[in-house]
């Protein structure tokens, strides 16, 4: 059975290796923001599982608002990956969990900051409550990444 036809948003590329392949088939509907449907990861390449990340820093600190909360949730995730010799760019898969619908554009406005152009896998998700009554944002991901 043949595949069927697809948009190719983008991809990741270092030197003429393609890392990853960012798809939206045109067999579903165009994402609602800056996401892909569709992240495929080649063959040999190394991946990086890291685990939900909250907005403190090493120190302890957590921000009062939901912005400096996201921001280091993103600061994190940078950290996470550098430790693994990867970036924000080869991240493939996003989940998000927010405590308020409220900050769903905030949340967006913040992703497009630090990921740019960079539309990996993403699913968003509200939830009542996270681990700690004053957390508002938690995202868990996947990074992919070529020998």
């Amino acid at each position: 059975m043949p595949f069927p036809p697809c948009r190719t948003d983008s991809a990741v590329t270092e030197g003429s290796f393609t890392m990853l392949n960012l798809i939206n088939p045109d067999t579903l509907p165009p994402p609602a923001s800056n996401y892909s449907h569709v992240v495929e990861v080649p063959e040999g390449s190394r991946l990086a599982f890291l685990s939900g990340q909250v907005g403190i820093d090493t120190d302890g600190n957590c921000p009062d608002d939901f912005a400096g909360q996201c921001n280091q949730v993103f600061h994190n995730l940078q950290a996470a990956l550098a430790a693994v010799g990867m970036e924000l760019s080869d991240l493939v898969r996003l989940n998000a969990y927010l405590t308020d619908a409220g900050d769903v554009g905030g949340f967006r406005d913040i992703r497009d900051k630090w990921l740019g152009d960079h539309a990996a896998a993403s699913t968003l998700v509200m939830v009542p409550a996270l681990a700690a009554p004053n957390w508002c944002v938690e995202i868990e991901a996947v990074a992919g990444r070529a020998k």
